[in-house]
């Protein structure tokens, strides 16, 4: 470790933990492509269904979450993500996908959100010091290591 600065040492780990967020969406993003294109427009339909209450399922995790090894937690009381919250850190990527129900000029507007959408929730997802995306920071959600070994974040009710 000669070589290698301390800050380069602790901030790989974080990097890595960002890529692997990221593949954890696009798992998910590709379920649901996967099914549109599939049995379009009822897989679409329930695709969007999905992402919607995605992160609220398996104890705050999606499939592509819990492949990857995440979940996702309230920051308001450290609870595993609700519905409520799940739908609103998905709006990002939901509201471009229902536009995709709509042939033509739902695809055109769709095309429209989806780039800066997309390219917003990149932004806030590698930004330097920020671990959250655009959806947590809507939702009040955080992401974190499903591992078995992290802290239990619910609150403590005072006595």
């Amino acid at each position: 470790m000669s070589g290698m600065k301390r800050r380069d040492f602790l901030d790989k780990p974080l990097a890595r933990a960002r890529l692997n967020r990221l593949i954890a969406k696009l798992i998910d993003i590709g379920l649901v492509a996967f099914g549109g294109y599939m049995y379009y427009p009822m897989g679409l339909i329930l695709g969007t269904i999905y992402l919607c209450i995605a992160d609220s399922l398996y104890e705050g995790q999606s499939i592509g979450k819990r492949f990857m090894g995440f979940g996702v937690v309230s920051l308001v009381d450290g609870s595993p993500c609700s519905a409520k919250q799940s739908f609103i850190r998905n709006l990002p990527f939901t509201v471009p996908l229902f536009l995709f129900i709509f042939p033509f000029y739902g695809w055109i507007f769709a095309g429209i959100f989806a780039l800066p959408l997309s390219a917003m929730e990149v932004y806030f997802l590698f930004k330097d010091k920020s671990p959250y995306r655009l959806g947590d920071i809507m939702a009040d959600t955080t992401v974190i290591a499903n591992d078995g070994t992290r802290l239990d974040l619910r609150a403590v009710p005072t006595t």
